[in-house]
């Protein structure tokens, strides 16, 4: 028994029922349109299993292959492309212009830290392409209620810099405090904090990616996530749940677009700040 078989996020049942269309091959130049959207745009790559579409303003988005896009009016599914992308044209995941054939560069000394695990799987998904062609290692605090320890750990200097995601850094929080307190340990221009409103990263993503119109309000004596699983109806006993919930919100973004811009941004500034040193 399947006992993850009956949450929201599970199933795809919207196709249930529905007689089989057409597997098209996404090559470069195919017109295809989002009916959900309106967004109707010409193939220009495909990376990591999303097609990249261009529309006549030259806006670029991304799309995960697979079922959803009309052609002409008729439903496709659009699978793995026949012909190679035109060099240079596609995009990553970010947004930012995709480099073909180029191979990681070796790591800079500055580092991009996050609290969890859970904040660094969904940066390196959206980012992780920039990130590599940058040299920059992201890694996880197990909490901001470490961050002073770590600085301390790491000594950062202005050419060996620490930028610092934290989540829900607003005005009065303990978050804001630890990190106004952290900064007055180290020299300036080393080290960088910034963050999102969100009581977690899970709420970064857009709850329409999921199926819900919002995220649960969840009580203040009860935790977080699973709150949140339960209010959705899904199994929330232990860490095992928890971290297979995550897995399937993960794989519900299929590029920064699925993100809020609360955190768009934040990232983008970081990731600005340990590659100027």
């Amino acid at each position: 028994m399947d006992r993850y078989g009956n949450d929201v996020l599970a199933g795809d049942w919207r196709s249930a029922g529905r007689a089989p269309v057409a597997r098209v091959p996404a090559d470069p130049g195919l017109v295809v349109e989002l009916p959900d959207s309106g967004f109707v745009g010409a193939v220009i790559g495909v990376e990591v299993g999303n097609v990249h579409l261009e529309d006549r303003q030259g806006r670029v988005r991304a799309f995960p292959l697979g079922p959803g896009f009309l052609i002409e009016g008729a439903p496709a599914t659009l699978i793995e492309p026949t012909v190679a992308a035109p060099a240079g044209r596609a995009r990553s995941l970010s947004g930012s212009f995709h480099v073909a054939d180029q191979r990681a560069r070796t790591a800079r000394a500055s580092r991009l830290w996050v609290e969890g695990r859970h904040d660094a799987e969904l940066v390196e998904k959206v980012w992780g392409h920039d990130l590599r062609v940058e040299g920059v290692v992201v890694e996880y605090l197990e909490g901001v209620d470490h961050l002073a320890d770590r600085l301390a750990s790491f000594a950062p200097t202005p050419g060996r810099r620490v930028g610092v995601l934290v989540d829900h850094l607003v005005e009065g929080s303990k978050e804001a405090r630890i990190a106004s307190a952290a900064l007055r340990t180290v020299p300036r221009g080393s080290v960088h904090i910034v963050g999102h409103p969100f009581v977690d990263i899970w709420q970064a993503v857009k709850p329409a990616r999921l199926g819900i119109e919002r995220w649960p309000e969840v009580p203040r004596t009860v935790e977080w996530k699973r709150g949140v699983l339960a209010a959705l109806g899904m199994p929330h006993d232990d860490q095992a749940d928890i971290a297979h919930a995550w897995q399937r919100i993960l794989s519900r973004v299929r590029s920064f677009h699925d993100l809020e811009p609360a955190l768009l941004g934040p990232v983008e500034e970081l990731i600005d700040f340990v590659t100027e040193a």
